[in-house]
């Protein structure tokens, strides 16, 4: 007897580029905002730990590069946040047909790009106190 897999497998359904692309990115921004989790733990424990600890959390976290990394995660947030509501309207039964499936991953893309440049916009500009 052949031994056969118990759940869907990529062997078995051919999907679609635009399906894989937006599944692997759904699970990449999911890992970045790991990250991103673990540099809040970082810099909520270097609060708690006294002055001198929040100090040098400042001057890492308050680095260029750091920025970079922040616009990243907020890219990531973004994207994931969007992508997750597309999930959800998928859990009502809507916006399974493959052309819906291709807008909405259309949309998703169009709505994070919009919503992580807002939001980098607003963070950023925030910050510098106008």
């Amino acid at each position: 007897m052949r031994a056969r897999p118990l759940s869907p497998h990529w062997t078995i359904y051919r999907m679609s580029r635009y399906s894989v692309l937006t599944s692997l990115a759904n699970r990449a921004t999911g890992m970045v905002l790991s990250v991103g989790l673990l540099l809040l733990i970082y810099w909520l424990t270097a609060l708690a730990r006294g002055a001198r600890a929040y100090a040098q959390a400042q001057a890492v976290l308050g680095s260029d590069l750091a920025k970079v990394g922040y616009a990243g995660v907020i890219a990531a947030f973004s994207y994931h946040l969007v992508a997750g509501i597309r999930h959800l309207v998928w859990d009502t039964g809507r916006g399974l047909e493959k052309t819906q499936s291709q807008r909405s991953a259309w949309a998703v893309i169009v709505a994070a790009v919009v919503l992580a440049a807002v939001s980098i916009w607003w963070a950023f500009r925030a910050r510098e106190g106008i």
